[in-house]
């Protein structure tokens, strides 16, 4: 008798949770179709294998010889020409600006050299800021050079191709020096979302929610008036991770940091609108957090932060682009790494203030519409 009691209360507090569960839509999305989501995106999206690097060509010879080069390096996959220059600056410019991630440089005599038995060199310039390209891109074009020199090669004499890959701005291709640029925009976009999730959905588990608008103060000012506070922590927050990557890993800033900061103001305000986009959908503090880590596993993974976009599928690719991370994490790697400017990087900017106005507008018109 003592056993079926206990079993009866058991069940009658499992049939309770169960009915929480159901009456909180939230829980039961996260529960069941999140982990789908995650698998479905890393399954299709990630692709360890780096496709289409985005590569510029300075090409002095002009020969049909180069042209077979360059053919090979199309042929392979890996690289994807996207455009020619005319001097060895533009070629170190679209690599600083991240137009390009690989830059070949063929010099003026590689033909004559190649007529005349001798050993033709080329350069072969790689962005360093991203470890899954500089690997891929070392190897593949030393294995290119190898295959066309074995096509070539008569006798005992030296293979005549000879590729000089040279790694920029992370040439001892240090670890922290790859990730942690990244890992501090990931950060901090993390720290922004959850605590203005959290500001207004504690105000309504509270019920102070319902006096604040008894109050002359409006939806739009009470959203603003808390989220300023946010913006403030978050480029404090910001500034303070920069200095501990420096002085604690000796990560190089090449650029101006203040010019990080100009981009990193749209990047917290959009952050700051997903958090407040959140807050009107949440009623809980716990749904709240389910939420902001439901948009982390986005940012880490379609951003380029551990994969670079351009080897994603078309559809994934589309996505990334409307991800704030996206544009924030490749700035810091320019300003950080590359030593980019804001020339090179107001793009970025530009994208991010839009998709911060368009965040915030959301969020105010979802408040506005929660109060009517």
């Amino acid at each position: 008798m003592a056993a079926t009691g206990s079993l009866q209360r058991i069940f009658s507090v499992a049939r309770k949770e169960a009915v929480h569960i159901r009456r909180d839509p939230v829980t039961f999305f996260f529960a069941l179709m999140l982990p789908m989501l995650q698998m479905f995106m890393l399954g299709y999206a990630i692709d360890t294998n780096i496709r289409h690097i985005h590569t510029f060509v300075f090409d002095e010879c002009r020969s049909q010889e180069t042209k077979e080069l360059l053919k090979s390096f199309e042929n392979s996959e890996d690289f994807d020409i996207k455009g020619y220059v005319q001097s060895e600056a533009e070629l170190q410019e679209a690599i600083v600006a991240g137009r390009a991630k690989v830059g070949i440089h063929i010099p003026e005599d590689y033909s004559r050299r190649l007529d005349m038995k001798q050993t033709a060199q080329v350069l072969i310039l790689v962005d360093g800021s991203e470890s899954s390209v500089t690997g891929e891109a070392v190897n593949v074009a030393n294995a290119i050079a190898l295959r066309e020199s074995l096509a070539r090669v008569l006798g005992n004499q030296p293979f005549p191709i000879d590729s000089r890959p040279r790694v920029l701005f992370n040439p001892d291709t240090r670890s922290p020096n790859f990730f942690i640029p990244g890992l501090m925009v990931v950060l901090s976009q993390m720290m922004a979302t959850m605590l203005t999730a959290n500001a207004v959905v504690r105000e309504k588990e509270n019920g102070t929610l319902e006096q604040l608008f008894m109050t002359p103060v409006r939806a739009r000012e009470l959203m603003v008036g808390k989220m300023l506070p946010y913006l403030a922590l978050a480029l404090i927050e910001f500034s303070a991770i920069a200095l501990f990557m420096r002085l604690a890993f000796q990560v190089p800033i090449h650029g101006r940091f203040f010019t990080l900061l100009l981009i990193a103001l749209p990047f917290a305000l959009a952050c700051l609108g997903i958090g407040l986009l959140i807050s009107t959908r949440a009623s809980t503090r716990d749904a709240s957090m389910q939420m902001v880590f439901g948009t982390v596993m986005p940012s880490i993974f379609l951003s380029g932060y551990i994969f670079p976009t351009y080897s994603m599928p078309w559809a994934f690719r589309q996505i990334s682009w409307v991800i704030p991370t996206t544009w924030m994490v490749d700035a810091a790697r320019g300003v950080i790494l590359r030593g980019a400017g804001w020339p090179e990087l107001w793009p970025h900017a530009a994208v991010l203030w839009g998709i911060a106005l368009m965040l915030l507008t959301l969020a105010t018109l979802r408040f506005q519409k929660k109060l009517t």
